[in-house]
């Protein structure tokens, strides 16, 4: 179980940092588009939809990773409070009536929507350039995907947390800057020393 949880933990981590460039390319079209905007006097057809659409894919294709780092709303003001053993037992259950058919539906409607839109070659309606979506709206069902893989991690946390009364928490994959560099100071001065 322990195996798997640390697959879908990476596997949802790799896809989830992988998409956040997308953060960078969001950042340059904008800022390019503001320049030709207002400097050039030269708006471009594009930019808009192609901010709307990079962001949609970084929202859903970041789900799973956020998902296996517990950064997800929850209202925990009584959950909080109880044991693991009891927390693990109502996420369960929750995972099981409302998370896996909510994602199963997002997987099968996203298919065919994906499928439809890759028929017609679908272009945004949004804007005279006709930006095309088709390929995006793959992500969809890329995003289910990886939702599902990690549903099932979550599901065998819970079942080792019902057995042991404590979580298996996700590696940590993220540190801050401060904190690197402190342990990169500490272990200059440790070789000082030595």
């Amino acid at each position: 179980m322990v195996a798997y949880i640390r697959f879908a933990d990476a596997l949802s981590a790799w896809f989830g940092k992988a998409f956040a460039w997308l953060i960078v390319l969001m950042a340059v079209g904008t800022g390019y588009e503001v320049f030709v905007r207002y400097v050039l006097n030269d708006p471009t057809a594009w930019a808009l939809d192609v901010s709307f659409i990079m962001y949609g894919t970084l929202f859903i294709m970041g789900g799973a990773y956020t998902l296996s780092r517990g950064g997800h709303v929850r209202g925990d003001f009584i959950y909080r409070l109880w044991q693991p053993k009891t927390q693990a037992k109502i996420d369960l259950v929750l995972y099981i009536i409302f998370y896996f058919p909510g994602v199963l539906a997002l997987v099968f409607s996203g298919w065919k929507y994906a499928a439809r839109s890759w028929k017609y070659l679908e272009v945004s309606v949004n804007s005279p350039a006709g930006v095309p979506v088709y390929q995006f709206k793959t992500a969809i069902v890329a995003a289910g995907i990886l939702l599902l893989i990690q549903g099932i991690a979550q599901i065998l946390r819970c079942i080792l947390a019902i057995r042991t009364n404590e979580w298996l928490e996700a590696e940590e994959d993220v540190f801050e800057t401060e904190d690197l560099l402190m342990r990169k100071a500490t272990e200059a001065e440790m070789r000082h020393i030595k």
